[in-house]
């Protein structure tokens, strides 16, 4: 499997961020991490491995990025509203610089699919709807899309506009709507075992379905526990099934 690793100073985050590439060809799937995780968290449980077969034969190329939870939602000596900036930093460094970045290594025309698990499923699913121009799907995989549930009972306008929970009900502009219902691969994926939270998906699902908008909910057993086991049979699986 070809892997480049690469990194430039983030003029968003003001501070350098590593991505990891895997493979030649295919559609672009963007993943974003766990909690506190890093850009190589996905090799080192063996995701990777896991996707080879299809990294290999040119289905699937893949940009794994570094998460700033740790700068953000998940560091409890900063300031509430200072998180809601450092998450618009990490929105606007996707947006403006990972993005452009993956259009150079594939093409214009390239579909871009944003992954994660657990907190990396709600940024995932965060920057599809935030800019479906730009993003043309989404596999999250064992999430909670109400950010409110990592902000120990902080809210604001900005925590609001990041929780898919709360802001997509509240959604009408056509613009959006539109450009989110023209995507058919909206992927809401969950176990049903220890540390799983199937209601979180069925929930965000009926948000979705109130909006005329277009995904699958794919509801695993209760021997699919929230871990690493969990993501490496789901991805696979979505990867070769689904695209």
């Amino acid at each position: 499997m070809k892997r480049e690793l690469t990194q430039w100073f983030s003029p968003s985050l003001q501070q350098d961020m590593p991505v990891a590439v895997y493979g030649d060809y295919g559609f672009a799937l963007l993943l974003v991490p766990t909690a506190a995780a890093d850009y190589l968290e996905y090799e080192r449980f063996q995701m990777m491995d896991a996707l080879a077969p299809w990294i290999d034969s040119g289905k699937v190329k893949v940009f794994s990025i570094n998460s700033i939870n740790n700068e953000s939602w998940l560091n409890n000596e900063m300031l509430p509203q200072h998180k809601a900036i450092r998450h618009n930093q990490f929105n606007q460094y996707v947006f403006e610089e990972v993005v452009p970045f993956i259009r150079t290594n594939t093409s214009q025309e390239t579909p871009i699919i944003t992954c994660g698990a657990s907190f990396g499923a709600l940024h995932s699913m965060n920057l599809f709807l935030k800019r479906p121009d730009l993003i043309n799907g989404v596999i999250a995989m064992s999430g909670v899309y109400d950010l409110h549930e990592y902000t120990k009972g902080y809210s604001d306008d900005q925590t609001y506009l990041n929780s898919p929970m709360s802001y997509l009900p509240d959604l009408h502009d056509p613009w959006y709507l539109d450009h989110i219902r023209r995507s058919n691969h909206i992927h809401i994926l969950t176990g049903s075992g220890a540390y799983e939270d199937p209601d979180a998906s069925r929930a965000f699902a009926g948000v979705l379905y109130n909006k005329g908008i277009t995904y699958e909910l794919d509801i695993w057993g209760s021997d699919m526990t929230h871990d690493w086991p969990t993501w490496r049979k789901m991805l696979p699986y979505y990867i070769d099934s689904r695209f």
